[in-house]
């Protein structure tokens, strides 16, 4: 994850787009797909509250074929493996590794998130903040053990309407998007700091921010429009801020 791959975003994004034919229009699993394509993730770590999200899986599926890594989807019991695999085609199978166990294990956090390079958290799990928080103090250890040249790490919390604001006890912030049911990200740079560009607003602005409710907050959507005459894809972010409609593209 060396570099931001607007290529491998755009490709990924339209093949889930493509594949998915599970929604009638773009959804958050598009834009995961982009951002941890974009990111140049080669190992996608993702962690269900229940049985996976189908759309999310197939969009993973396409962001590692697209960087040529792998998918692993940590789940925690038999029961929500089996009711998983129904939801998928045998070739989509084919393409995740599932594995069974508490997401908050510290074997587990160390094997399976510890060095994947996109993390992707249900934040419907209870204590989805602990898990976080591990993975992201296992990625600042690694950095200063190894000098600073461990790999980067985006870590992306989904569902985030359900639990509110996302913040870590000791001041570090995390990105708010409203797509979907809400997406949380921040970044660990290879050397253990964070990537100020990913925070919402600077910390004098906190304050204000914390006082909203997340209901407040309006929701986006993808649209995708089709040139008649040339058949090119263009794809549009719709937003409405308190009342104003932007499209950005």
């Amino acid at each position: 994850m060396a570099f931001w791959s607007a290529e491998n975003a755009t490709k990924a994004y339209l093949t889930t787009l493509k594949t998915d034919q599970r929604t009638k229009e773009p959804n958050v699993a598009e834009f995961i797909s982009a951002l941890a394509a974009g990111n140049n993730a080669r190992k996608i770590t993702v962690a269900c509250a229940g049985a996976a999200n189908a759309d999310i899986l197939v969009a993973l599926i396409a962001a590692a074929n697209q960087t040529r890594g792998q998918v692993v989807c940590v789940l925690r019991g038999i029961e929500e493996l089996i009711i998983s695999k129904k939801m998928l085609s045998p070739s989509e199978i084919h393409h995740i590794q599932f594995v069974v166990g508490e997401t908050n294990d510290n074997a587990l956090i160390n094997d399976h998130f510890g060095e994947a390079d996109f993390v992707l958290v249900d934040c419907n799990i209870k204590n989805h903040q602990d898990i976080v928080r591990k993975i992201v103090n296992h990625r600042e250890e690694n950095a200063r053990t190894c000098g600073g040249s461990g790999a980067a790490v985006v870590v992306v919390g989904y569902n985030a309407f359900s639990r509110g604001s996302w913040r870590f006890s000791d001041g570090r912030k995390t990105q708010f998007l409203p797509i979907g049911e809400g997406l949380l990200v921040t970044r660990v740079n290879d050397d253990g700091s964070y990537n100020h560009k990913m925070m919402m607003k600077k910390n004098n602005d906190d304050d204000h921010h914390q006082h909203h409710d997340h209901d407040h907050v309006r929701k986006s959507h993808w649209v995708v429009k089709v040139d008649k005459c040339t058949g090119e894809e263009h794809v549009f972010r719709v937003r409405v801020p308190r009342g104003e409609t932007i499209v950005e593209a």
